[in-house]
C-alpha cells in the first residue's frame, strides 16, 4: 500500500511540473524506519544439486529455509538418503558429510555422467521422497580467449576487455551458463550471471550454430569500482582468466533467469517499479502430492573450459 501511495504522489508531482528533486526531498523528509513482524513459517527443504562431468567429487547441498531476517547461513540437513540413477540403471550414491553436504566420490579416473544420458535424483528425508530428472546436454569447446584495449569513453575508462570465442553446436534449443574466474575468484554477482540460448539470449534470436554474440562473449568481464566509485578496467596485464561453458536444461535456463530478476536489484527509488519479490521455480517435486513442499534445482552439465594469463 505504501509503495502504491508513493507511486501516486510521484505521478502527481510529474503532472503538476514540480521538479523531481523536490519530490525526492519530500520522500526523504517523511521517511520512517519500520520493523515489520513477519508471520512464522515452517522450514522448507532446499536441494541444491548442480552436477557436472568435471573430474573430482560431486556435491549436493541440502538445507532448510529460515526466517527472512535471520542473520546466519541456512542450516544444513542431516539424515537424508541421496542418490542419482542414470537411464541405464547406474547408481551414484551420495554420502553425508558436514553442513548438509552430500558427496559422490569417483573411483580412479571416473567422472560423473555422460552427454545425452538422463539422470534421476532421489532425496529421502523424514518420510518424504523428493525426486527430479535432468538430461546432460552437449557443450561446445572454447576456441580461444582474447583481450582488446578500448580507449576511454563516456561509460568506461581506458580498459582491457576479454572475449571468449566459441561456436554454438548446430541444431536449435541448446542452453548454457558461462562461468568466469578472474585470478581464481568466481564472478558470482547477480549482475554477472551469463546465460545463452544457442549463441544468443533467447529462443527467438535465431542464433543457432554461430559464434556467441558479443554481449555474451564479453559477459566474462567484471565491472568493479574503486573507493571513489570510479569504474576500473576489467583486466590488467598479469591477470588470469578461466572460463567454462556449462550445458544446462531449458528449465535451468528459465530458473537462473528468474534468480537474476529476483537478486539483481538496483535498490533506491527504482525499486518502486521493479518486479515484486517472489519464489523462483523448481524442478524437484515430492512424490506425494499431499506431502511437504520442496525448493531448489537439479541439473547435470557437460562442461568445456579454457584459461589464460593476460600478457601485454
Amino acid at each position: 500500500f505504501q509503495v502504491l501511495k508513493m507511486k501516486k504522489v510521484f505521478h502527481k508531482y510529474l503532472m503538476t511540473g514540480i521538479p523531481i528533486l523536490g519530490a525526492g526531498l519530500l520522500f526523504s523528509a517523511c521517511e520512517d524506519g519500520i520493523s515489520p513482524e513477519l508471520e512464522k513459517a515452517s522450514p522448507i527443504l532446499v536441494v541444491d544439486a548442480w552436477l557436472t562431468n568435471l573430474p573430482g567429487a560431486q556435491v549436493i547441498t541440502i538445507t532448510e529455509t529460515q526466517p527472512y531476517f535471520e542473520n546466519a547461513l541456512p542450516p544444513g540437513v542431516s539424515g537424508a538418503n541421496v542418490s542419482v540413477v542414470d537411464d541405464q540403471g547406474k547408481v551414484y550414491a551420495f554420502q553425508e558429510g558436514q553442513d548438509g553436504k552430500y558427496t559422490w566420490m569417483p573411483v580412479s579416473t571416473e567422472v560423473f555422467g555422460q552427454t545425452g544420458r538422463t539422470y534421476t535424483l532421489t532425496v529421502e528425508y523424514n518420510g518424504d521422497t523428493f525426486t527430479s530428472t535432468s538430461r546432460m546436454g552437449r557443450v561446445p569447446a572454447i576456441d580461444s580467449l582474447t583481450f582488446t584495449f578500448e580507449e576511454e569513453n563516456p561509460f568506461l575508462p581506458d580498459s582491457y576487455l576479454a572475449d571468449f570465442w566459441a561456436t554454438d553446436l548446430p541444431g536449435p534449443h541448446d542452453t548454457y551458463r558461462i562461468k568466469t574466474w578472474k585470478n581464481g575468484v568466481l564472478l558470482n554477482k547477480p549482475s554477472e550471471l551469463n546465460l545463452a540460448y544457442d549463441a544468443g539470449f533467447s529462443a527467438g534470436g535465431n542464433f543457432d550454430g554461430v559464434t556467441f554474440i558479443t554481449p555474451i562473449r564479453q559477459g566474462i568481464n567484471p565491472f568493479e569500482e574503486d573507493e571513489n566509485k570510479e569504474l576500473l578496467s576489467p583486466y590488467l596485464p598479469g591477470d588470469s582468466i578461466y572460463v567454462e561453458i556449462h550445458s544446462i536444461s531449458l528449465e535451468a535456463f528459465n530458473f537462473l533467469n528468474e534468480v537474476a530478476i529476483q537478486t539483481d536489484r538496483p535498490g533506491g527509488f527504482s525499486e518502486l517499479f521493479a518486479t515484486p519479490l517472489s519464489n523462483v521455480s523448481t524442478n524437484i517435486v515430492n512424490k506425494d502430492p499431499a506431502g511437504k513442499p520442496v525448493l531448489g534445482f537439479f541439473n547435470v552439465a557437460a562442461v568445456s573450459g579454457l584459461g589464460k594469463r593476460f600478457k601485454q
